[in-house]
């Protein structure tokens, strides 16, 4: 057999050469292409829906949220693993595909059915597709932090500031850039109002809290209304009703009687 192939090698020189060659060119172009990583993700394409069910047993969450979103997933073309975690309040439903599948038509194959599914779920649930991470996916994690001094010349920022700087300016920026798929706040302190409840003056003039709660939300919004056509212009009605500060709130007006 080893005659036999360095009989042959001898006699067909050149093809012996082509084909190294050949051998030695596809070598170099997947040496040159190759994807070199620190880390390789090897992970195949992965889309999570998660949904927040606030108040929900575990139970409850499986029948009424993962069961109907577990059926509707069913089929979906390249799909190779559907599996769910069901928590308090939580449903967390991945599904796998094929290593071939483009993650972003997977994606939109997910949210097509997802869609279909969202009109017989309840309605004071929220959420959808998570983004776009493996399970090999890289974190890197960053802190904001003031000195507390303000020396040369610079702010001393608390840390309301520091959260509104880290939510306003440096997550939209850190977003665009290519790779990262999410920015999440952890800590600080975001900027809220909040409304201390007295429940004996609640009590003394028959008002709930969900009416407390009803009345603040209402009184928090702008309207729009129609046009008016007046010659050749056109104004526009529109109603603004956002609460601006303290006052504002102040002047919500839970109940009225008598007119």
């Amino acid at each position: 057999m080893i005659a036999a192939l360095l009989r042959f090698s001898l006699i067909q020189r050149l093809m012996i050469l082509l084909v190294t060659f050949g051998i030695a060119a596809a070598g170099f172009w997947s040496f040159k292409t190759l994807p070199i990583d620190a880390f390789p993700d090897i992970s195949a394409p992965q889309v999570q829906v998660i949904i927040k069910a606030n108040g929900m047993s575990p139970s409850e969450v499986e029948q009424r949220i993962t069961f109907p979103i577990e059926m509707e997933m069913q089929g979906i073309p390249g799909q190779t693993v559907l599996r769910s975690t069901t928590k308090y309040a939580l449903s967390v439903i991945v599904i796998d595909f094929e290593d071939s599948m483009d993650i972003y038509l997977a994606r939109n194959l997910v949210t097509e059915r997802l869609n279909q599914v969202w009109g017989s779920l309840p309605a004071d649930i929220e959420g959808g597709l998570a983004p776009i991470t493996t399970p090999l996916g890289e974190i890197f994690m960053y802190r904001i932090i003031s000195d507390g001094s303000g020396g040369n010349g610079g702010k001393d920022y608390n840390n309301q500031e520091l959260r509104s700087l880290q939510d306003w300016v440096i997550r939209p920026h850190l977003r665009k850039v290519d790779g990262v798929a999410d920015v999440n706040s952890l800590g600080g302190e975001v900027r809220t109002y909040e409304v201390a409840i007295k429940p004996k003056a609640l009590v003394k003039h028959g008002i709930s809290v969900d009416e407390v709660e009803h009345a603040l939300m209402e009184s928090n919004r702008n309207a729009g209304g129609d046009r008016i056509n007046k010659n050749d212009e056109v104004l526009l009605v529109r109603t603004v009703g956002k609460l601006d500060g303290i006052e504002d709130i102040k002047n919500v007006a839970i109940r009225t009687r008598y007119g």
